[in-house]
């Protein structure tokens, strides 16, 4: 995979880009616009955090100085940048199974502003092709609430089935939860790669991420 640098002051390396998107790590430029949309209702309604300030926002960018995507056991944040204006979009991430380093699970978030764009398909399918093209990965899952349907919808979108529907299995934010999870193999994506649709040309697919 060429390393190309954002243009963000405190250029990090860019793992992997879309026609529209570069994802590449965290800088400290990010921290407020990191920490707006993690603090919005909507953005967290389904996620795991509960706090959203500028000072968690910086520790959480700050933790991930020294990672690098792929470790097993570790999750890994991927900033996404707008490639056009510069802007922070959004994140994506990563993390690979502790005791089965083929297998990973992604999850996503995109700032309000930004939705209703297909900022957050793209990215997932670029978080699929890297995941699957350059870390080689087996086997990717993706869990979200049950009730979060338009996370449910892009993961369908993107050519994940969901395996299961587990009901009330987590005591989350105060109540218990029902999950969904999603899940696609290596070998499927490798043959959605063969279809007139997918290219390199759109930014998919390729197996050099």
């Amino acid at each position: 995979m060429t390393i190309h640098q954002s243009n963000r002051p405190g250029s990090a390396h860019t793992y992997f880009e879309t026609p529209r998107l570069r994802a590449r790590g965290f800088v400290a430029a990010d921290t407020e616009a990191f920490a707006a949309y993690r603090a919005d209702p909507d953005v967290k309604r389904y996620q795991s955090w509960s706090g959203s300030s500028v000072e968690e926002a910086r520790s959480l960018i700050d933790s991930m100085n020294d990672a690098e995507p792929g470790a097993p056991g570790q999750w890994y944040q991927f900033a996404l940048e707008c490639r056009a204006s510069g802007a922070l979009v959004g994140d994506v991430a990563l993390s690979v199974d502790a005791m089965d380093p083929t297998q990973g699970e992604i999850g996503f978030t995109l700032a309000p502003e930004h939705h209703g764009k297909g900022y957050a398909t793209e990215a997932v399918k670029g978080l699929l092709d890297f995941s699957f093209g350059k870390l080689r990965l087996r086997r990717i899952v993706g869990v979200t609430d049950a009730l979060n349907h338009a996370a449910a919808s892009l993961l369908l979108r993107v050519g994940m089935r969901r395996e299961a529907y587990f009901h009330e299995n987590v005591f989350f934010k105060g109540a218990w939860g029902s999950e969904f999870v999603f899940a696609s193999l290596h070998r499927e994506w490798a043959e959605s790669c063969e279809e007139p649709r997918h290219s390199t040309e759109s930014g998919q697919c390729s197996a050099d991420g």
